[in-house]
């Protein structure tokens, strides 16, 4: 056979996923409150709203870099659709993830920022009368198993690290008036995702026994693997409104503003070092 004619035999047997995403240089940003990405909204110059199936996505720039901005909704139904409808219709080069989540390692407060370098689906496994449950998710592109934790893109996550270092950040409001003079804390570990609201002590020890969590919430995984299977870098910040136990209700209401406002704060500071 001729070298030309291999070339394209060879050309033609590779796996159709490992071109089917074609990038532009905008870089994708997600929430999945509204206050969650109300102050990137704000940030914005030139912002126009585009609706895709019924979700609203705002373009715009941000220090001069194209953007586009959507709240997913709760759980991660929604935020696995929002992604998947903003990457088949923007092509962004990367996402970035903002939020909330209830805390997990007793060394956080609420406020404490978790840069995610991992995440995983913690209500996801089979149920049988063996001890290892597979706890895995399949790529339903390449039939294969994906990884139980979804790396997050090393770039992005040197990236959040060094900003964040330079970022400045609220403290969290106290009972009487004022503001706690503790430093928040920014560290980079593990948030698991679950369609559920953890207010349990006992599963939030739980979910830090079996997975390593720092964090818990309802969307980063479902993002995570999107992007994962389409092989779009991507990274979740999440800042803590509670610490996932019984009083993590009332807490939410009490810190979520804050909680809210630090997370976007960082990812606005890592979109402007991009």
């Amino acid at each position: 056979m001729k070298p030309y004619l291999l070339i394209a035999l060879c050309l033609l047997l590779q796996p159709a996923h490992a071109q089917r995403y074609k990038a532009r240089p905008v870089t994708g940003l997600l929430g999945a409150f509204g206050a969650e990405v109300a102050l990137v909204k704000q940030s914005l110059k030139k912002p126009k709203e585009v609706v895709v199936d019924g979700i609203v996505f705002t373009t715009g720039q941000l220090n001069g870099r194209r953007v586009v901005v959507a709240e997913t909704g709760i759980g991660k139904v929604n935020a696995a659709m929002t992604t998947a409808l903003m990457l088949d219709h923007f092509r962004p080069r990367r996402v970035l993830f903002t939020g909330i989540a209830g805390g997990t390692n007793p060394d956080l407060q609420p406020g404490d920022i978790v840069i995610a370098s991992r995440t995983a689906h913690h209500d996801y496994s089979s149920v049988t009368d063996k001890n290892t449950p597979v706890r895995q998710t399949r790529d339903a592109i390449t039939k294969q198993f994906n990884p139980l934790y979804f790396p997050a893109d090393s770039s992005l996550l040197g990236l959040a690290q060094r900003v964040s270092r330079g970022v400045t950040l609220e403290g969290i409001p106290l009972a009487g008036g004022g503001v706690s003079d503790r430093s928040v804390r920014v560290i980079t570990g593990t948030v698991v995702t679950g369609d559920v609201f953890v207010a349990s002590a006992q599963k939030g020890s739980s979910l830090r026994a079996d997975f390593g969590a720092d964090a818990t919430e309802m969307e980063g995984a479902a993002v995570a693997q999107v992007c994962y299977q389409l092989q779009v870098p991507h990274l979740v910040i999440r800042s803590l409104s509670d610490r996932a136990d019984a009083e993590a209700h009332i807490a939410y209401d009490k810190f979520y503003p804050t909680a809210a406002r630090n997370s976007a704060k960082l990812v606005l500071a890592i979109v402007q070092a991009l």
